[in-house]
């Protein structure tokens, strides 16, 4: 099953935001393209507004005069469903309500012929709900761009229970024809990126409740440390806490209360307030004019030890090793049965994040996962109460000889890159043994959709099969809510890289 020929109109219904941008899409890639909308003159509005776009595009030099001229002509608004009789694919981008998407997919059953694809671009009902109500439910798929849709590449291809094969792949080759990198989905909660990315707010949102650190610093830490983009608490502030937490709820509510997925209490009282980001001048950070940003925790300087004994290698951390010796302190290593850490000069221990609290031990300091621990500019450390302060301002010297900043947080099992990016892989694993989407699809959805520095599965072989369930295991431990506790996906994924006994 190939694409839809170029001469096939498309119709876009409903032409807020991400209507006109799927029309743009469409249009760019050389279709006729029919916009429909509800309310009287939207419609027009609509295709003046892509027209105008257009402009910026052969004045930014991306699409010659000659090419906009053709598009605007192939471009055409109707007032009437009527209009969008003999298109070969409707994609509706209507109110995110199942009544209003049925009453409206009914009324196009009407109206287009039996082989015309119809699609949903929502991001939060289910796909064989939408469609449930249709004759022909068979032909009915997800086409999930983001916004905005010119720009962005990903779109996910989401089949519900009664899609034809078909249709589904009609409908991912035709986006890909469209200059979009498609990826295939079942009819999930949330999809791909919407249901793996969960957890980039929730472990943020929870480290901030349980006062571990405040909004600045854990943006600055997942961004240095951990690379990626923004942090969470500036990200919903630009996505709006609104619509981040309706998200939430819709996940969490489809998966039956699922405790992964419990929406954040803090979050919650930001959204009664009415500080919704940057759309109101206010959320987690103050938006208005002249506001100052609020800067990071980061300590003071402190002196490097003089050198550190390497108990066992570092795991994830190993390269460490090499940036210390590079930084001109002594790398002394000695064997130890099962040890992975650093001892400082004065007995303390730095020890990688694993998911157990500081307090458990005596003098010991854990540091957070980093993306790449060479090109990080930023570490964060953890400590308990009683842990010495010769330990930790060791601990902060020796990290800040290495050229990084340091963000001291409180005992936090896990601290927040390491237990945010196990509970991502967590998600991705489970969905893949689900059959939501392949491993590959995955990782592309989650850099794609949500532009993460490695995919879920590419994390995970960096880091070991093992490593995410081992940290889950001991959050799970420490907090038996179930909140963190490692599915059984991800016990099987890690025992599949093992050789094991034939027997027990």
């Amino acid at each position: 099953m190939t694409a839809l020929d170029l001469s096939s109109p498309v119709a876009v219904v409903g032409t807020g935001t991400m209507g006109q941008g799927i029309a743009q899409v469409a249009l760019v890639a050389g279709h006729p393209v029919r916009l429909y909308d509800a309310a009287p003159g939207r419609a027009r509005e609509a295709a003046a507004a892509i027209g105008a776009r257009l402009d910026r595009l052969v004045e930014k030099e991306r699409l010659t005069a000659a090419g906009r001229d053709a598009a605007r002509a192939r471009l055409l608004p109707v007032e009437e469903l009527t209009g969008l009789a003999g298109c070969a694919l409707v994609v509706e981008a209507v109110l995110e309500r199942l009544d209003v998407k049925q009453e409206l997919l009914r009324a196009l059953e009407d109206v287009v012929p039996d082989d015309c694809l119809l699609a949903t671009n929502t991001s939060s009902l289910s796909v064989t709900a939408v469609g449930g109500a249709l004759r022909l439910p068979g032909r009915f798929v997800g086409l999930h761009f983001f916004n905005p849709a010119p720009l962005l590449p990903l779109v996910e291809v989401v089949s519900g229970s009664a899609t034809d094969v078909t249709s589904a792949t009609r409908a991912y080759e035709t986006a890909r024809a469209w200059g979009k990198t498609p990826v295939a989905c079942a009819d999930t909660p949330g999809f791909i990126v919407n249901r793996v990315a969960r957890p980039f707010y929730a472990e943020a949102f929870a480290v901030y409740e349980s006062q571990g650190a405040d909004p600045a610093t854990i943006d600055a830490v997942l961004r240095e440390s951990g690379g990626f983009r923004m942090g969470p608490f500036e990200l919903t502030d630009l996505i709006g806490q609104d619509v981040n937490e309706s998200v939430t709820h819709s996940v969490w509510r489809s998966f039956f209360q699922d405790a992964r997925f419990t929406p954040s209490l803090a979050q919650r009282r930001l959204v009664e307030s009415g500080r919704l980001g940057r759309k109101t001048g206010r959320g987690w950070y103050d938006h208005a004019d002249g506001a100052e940003r609020p800067e990071p925790h980061t300590a003071d300087p402190a002196g490097p030890p003089a050198y550190v004994i390497a108990e066992g290698g570092l795991g994830p951390a190993s390269e460490l090793l090499a940036l210390i010796r590079e930084a001109g302190v002594e790398v002394r290593e000695r064997d130890e049965d099962g040890g992975t850490r650093l001892v400082l000069p004065g007995g303390g221990k730095l020890v990688l994040a694993d998911g157990r609290t500081t307090a458990e031990f005596r003098d010991v300091v854990h540091f957070d996962l980093a993306l790449d621990y060479r090109g990080a500019t930023r570490i964060a450390l953890s400590h308990a109460r009683h842990t010495s302060p010769a330990a930790v301002a060791e601990a902060t010297g020796l990290f800040q000889a290495l050229g990084k900043k340091v963000s001291v947080i409180g005992d936090v099992p896990g601290m927040i890159v390491a237990r945010t990016v196990a509970r991502i892989v967590d998600l991705a694993v489970e969905a893949v043994a689900r059959g939501v989407a392949t491993e590959d699809d995955v990782d592309t959805a989650m850099r794609l959709g949500v532009n993460y520095p490695l995919g879920p599965f590419e994390w995970s072989r960096r880091l070991g099969r093992g490593w995410a369930g081992e940290l889950l295991d001991e959050l799970h431990g420490i907090d038996p809510s179930g909140r963190c506790a490692p599915s059984l996906a991800l016990h099987q994924y890690a025992c599949a890289a093992d050789e094991r006994e034939d027997t027990p």
